[in-house]
């Protein structure tokens, strides 16, 4: 699996139109599209700040995204944003969702979390040999 974080600024009291744009034209046009997973909206208390992590099946499906896509996304919310947004990629590892039915890469199946004498929240991610 894999995903793109966009994050990016918004213009003063833009929050609520951005959410709408989001649920209501960029969320159901992302559902259509292949390897598409599932999309996470974040915004900062100040409202300001806003960053979505999408979730693909496979690097592919993210790049076909990237490059047909995604300048329709952007071209749709540009009047709600302060300034370019910022685009990192990842591999999907490991996660804690328990409906979403992702089903992670072989390679990530024998990840080992250790908390045993690690103070709460610090926890240690090991792969098992």
């Amino acid at each position: 699996m894999f995903a793109r974080k966009v994050a990016a600024r918004l213009k003063p009291n833009s929050l609520t139109e951005f959410t709408n744009l989001m649920e209501r034209e960029i969320l159901p046009w992302l559902r259509k599209q292949e390897g598409f997973r599932d999309l996470i909206i974040l915004a900062a208390a100040d409202g300001r700040e806003v960053a979505t992590i999408s979730f693909w099946d496979h690097k592919r499906s993210a790049e076909a995204y990237n490059s047909g896509g995604y300048p329709g996304a952007l071209k749709i919310l540009e009047k709600l944003l302060d300034g370019a947004p910022y685009v990192k990629t990842f591999d999907v590892v490991g996660m804690t969702f328990q409906t979403a039915g992702f089903a992670l890469p072989s390679d990530a199946e024998n990840l080992i979390y250790e908390a045993e004498s690690a103070p709460h929240g610090d926890r240690r991610c090991e792969t098992s040999p």
